[in-house]
């Protein structure tokens, strides 16, 4: 749906990671945005998991239905143009007392298949109107008789969509004083982000190839002078997956580390040595000791 590229842009900083393989965010991540009179404090989570049951997928879950507990507006992120089987899963989930913003993502894509603007309009039109009916009548519950409070049809690309979504959420923020000082950008440490862009470059020099399966664990993460040494290991749950991401002659693995370097040294502002090894460790999405060790669990 492009939910962490849509959060990347409502803070202004790469904090999410990206790919085009669906469903990679996996942690609770806060990001805020401060503007002259608010304070947005925004978090992703890890998209709903409706396929394979494991413990691991069922720890995302539950940070899924947890932060909705925790928050006055949310967005429900959907492909403009498309509300399939897996949407409606999500949008049984949603409370009654809650504003959803239902957001009408990848409308560069959307606008893309059509030939001229009347027919986009027509069918955008007809999209926001299917969707402006009640939960109930969308696939959700029987009881379920609320509505999105707004529709906004948008490109997480496009800075004008961003400043109109933010405009749109600022009218459900509560009055409070700041919660976070203007120069905080997310809760999460440095050594969380290093783990999540080095993560990031597997599932993307890897494509569908690889399984969810994988992961990546910081082993050390030191100040020497101005330089960041990290130390990282890449987690897989088969011996052939070791060989997908180490690749022939190693050059894969360079390629991933190299990428997630100059990533790491754009984010923290200063030079990053990394050092990146790929280990075996079968079901580890199913062992909750390690899923806990990495705060998933």
């Amino acid at each position: 749906m492009g939910k962490s590229t849509l959060l990347n842009a409502l803070v202004g900083q790469k904090i999410s990671i990206t790919s085009r393989k669906a469903q990679t965010t996996r942690h609770r991540i806060l990001g805020i945005q401060n503007r002259e009179e608010a304070q947005f404090i925004f978090i992703d989570t890890p998209g709903f998991q409706t396929r394979l049951m494991n413990t691991l997928n069922k720890a995302l879950n539950r940070t899924v239905t947890t932060a909705l507990q925790d928050v006055n507006v949310a967005c429900f992120v959907v492909e403009a143009g498309y509300f399939g089987e897996d949407d409606k899963k999500v949008l049984k989930l949603l409370p009654d007392d809650l504003p959803v913003v239902l957001v009408l993502n990848k409308l560069d894509l959307f606008n893309s298949r059509f030939q001229t603007p009347s027919e986009r309009d027509q069918a955008l039109l007809s999209f926001i109107k299917e969707m402006a009916l009640p939960w109930c009548e969308l696939g959700g519950h029987e009881d379920q008789k609320s509505e999105f409070a707004e529709i906004v049809p948008m490109s997480a690309k496009s800075p004008g969509d961003i400043e109109r979504l933010l405009d749109v959420l600022e009218g459900y923020l509560p009055e409070a004083e700041a919660v976070y000082d203007g120069d905080t950008i997310t809760d999460r440490s440095e050594r969380f982000l290093a783990a999540e862009i080095l993560r990031e470059k597997v599932f993307r020099f890897t494509g569908e190839e690889l399984p969810y399966t994988s992961t990546v664990v910081i082993d050390q993460f030191k100040m020497d002078g101005k330089m960041r040494r990290i130390a990282a290991t890449i987690l897989v749950d088969r011996d052939s997956h070791k060989a997908m991401i180490i690749g022939q002659k190693g050059e894969r693995l360079k390629k991933i580390s190299t990428d997630a370097r100059i990533d790491m040294e754009k984010l923290f502002d200063g030079k990053v040595f990394l050092e990146t090894w790929v280990k075996v460790k079968r079901g580890w999405a199913d062992d909750r000791a390690e899923l806990r060790a990495q705060g998933l669990e």
